[in-house]
């Protein structure tokens, strides 16, 4: 499989990392579902909250169906940690439901590359709390 590469590649140190980590940011603040696809494995592996994923095709209907649900959806994410070609990062976002209900969502996630600096695995653990219009701060 010749699968484009995605730069930084593994391994990484803290430079390269940190570079990563914004990328994978800013391509998910983006809500376009197939340039965030773009930075995963062909057949990547992925368990968000209950849901298990698996390949760019699942990844792209998941990832519509969450930001149809989630509006005015903003994400920081923060580097915890990493070696060779695994990393452990802390995020929170905010969104907005169709009711109107704001929410923050915290979690932890982690990620595996392979050597074309593509994500092989994505595991992520993820808790909401409502939050009210004036408790929003990303």
């Amino acid at each position: 499989m010749n699968e484009e590469k995605r730069f930084p590649l593994p391994p990484f140190n803290m430079e390269t990392a940190l570079q990563k980590v914004k990328l994978a940011e800013d391509a998910w603040n983006s809500k376009d579902a197939e340039r965030v696809s773009k930075a995963y494995t062909i057949d990547t592996e992925w368990r968000n909250r209950t849901d298990f994923i698996n390949g760019r095709d699942e990844v792209v209907a998941f990832l519509k169906g969450k930001w149809e649900n989630e509006n005015h959806y903003k994400l920081k994410k923060e580097l915890w940690g990493f070696r060779e070609n695994r990393m452990a990062v802390r995020f929170e976002y905010e969104y907005q439901n169709h009711a109107g209900q704001w929410f923050r969502a915290y979690g932890n996630e982690l990620w595996e590359f392979d050597e074309n600096g593509l994500m092989r695995k994505r595991f992520a653990s993820i808790n909401d709390m409502e939050i009210t219009a004036e408790e929003r701060y990303l």
